[in-house]
């Protein structure tokens, strides 16, 4: 018995969580994804420039026909990715957190477990199927170049999709992800207070 109230004594003793404002969070909410979606927005107007530039090139230059199979590979992966960028800007964007909390919550979660699941295989798809896209192109583009010149190129491109694939796409999905969850456990400390 004196577990017992020893016990109940710590559990009373414990610090209560402080209540949240409604408003406040409301507003941290609203900057968390604005900031999340501002990323999305950038990614967007960068990979439209990079789809224009590419298909320019291809339509506008005359190449072997090894090229082209790199420039259609290197085409169709960056439509897919822009495709997943929109639909993700799409679905943080379109809702608003003062019209209903609670969905938007549960829409957030969902949000939260498909990036997870998409992200890693896609993203490392995404960037095999753009060196490869990428090494096609170069074999005829570095054909009459010399023969350091194509091995500092390729060194340099290895060592950069080296970066992208491990340094980088941490980074980024780590911090979108701390976003999210900072979002989310703010909303769901908000929803527990009115429980």
């Amino acid at each position: 018995m004196k577990d017992f109230d020893h016990l109940m004594s710590v559990w009373q003793g414990q610090p209560k969580q402080e209540q949240l404002s409604v408003e406040d969070t409301l507003k941290q909410v609203k900057k968390g994804v604005r900031s999340i979606t501002s990323q999305l927005y950038w990614g967007i107007v960068a990979m439209v420039a990079m789809l224009a530039l590419t298909f320019i090139i291809t339509i506008f230059f005359v190449f072997q026909w090894l090229t082209y199979v790199g420039l259609f590979i290197m085409l169709l992966t960056m439509m897919a990715y822009a495709a997943r960028i929109v639909r993700n800007y799409r679905i943080l964007s379109k809702h608003d957190a003062t019209q209903n909390p609670t969905d938007y919550l549960q829409d957030l979660k969902e949000y939260q477990k498909n990036q997870a699941k998409i992200a890693g295989w896609f993203y490392y798809l995404y960037v095999m199927l753009i060196s490869l896209g990428l090494s096609l192109y170069l074999v005829e583009i570095l054909n009459n170049a010399s023969i350091y010149y194509k091995i500092g190129f390729y060194t340099f491109t290895v060592i950069w999709i080296l970066f992208l694939t491990f340094y980088y796409k941490k980074r980024i999905f780590k911090s979108q992800e701390e976003k999210l969850n900072l979002i989310i456990d703010r909303l769901e400390r908000l929803q527990e207070q009115f429980e």
